[in-house]
């Protein structure tokens, strides 16, 4: 309720980014995806998808036989968190149904109002 963002992997990069080079960064929300139980980002539980989502890749061979090929080192494991989360600080507004609002608390509490 902060002003924090769950969205997809790769927001975090592109608002830090944007920010670094002066383009002003939006989010688009539907009231419907606010948690006003959730003080601020930190407190957001990040989902794990199954790592092979990241480690393995399917394809066809030359005859177009389907196989599942490891494209990491043998013995790798890896993260596959299924959102991040990107700090208000970052985000010039939030895009909603109702307009555009600054990301913080006063201004997400006026939606609900």
């Amino acid at each position: 309720a902060n002003g924090d963002v769950a969205n997809k992997i790769g927001t975090l990069e592109k608002a830090i980014v944007a920010k670094e080079y002066g383009i002003p960064f939006y989010v688009a929300a539907p009231l419907s995806t606010f948690d006003m139980d959730c003080p601020s980002g930190k407190d957001i539980e990040i989902e794990q998808r199954d790592e092979r989502e990241v480690l393995l890749q399917t394809g066809p061979d030359k005859t177009g036989k389907m196989h599942e090929i490891m494209v990491a080192n043998p013995g790798s494991e890896a993260l596959n968190p299924a959102f991040d989360v990107t700090p208000a600080k970052y985000i010039k507004g939030i895009i909603t149904e109702k307009g555009i609002v600054k990301p913080n608390l006063k201004t997400i509490l006026g939606l609900f109002s």
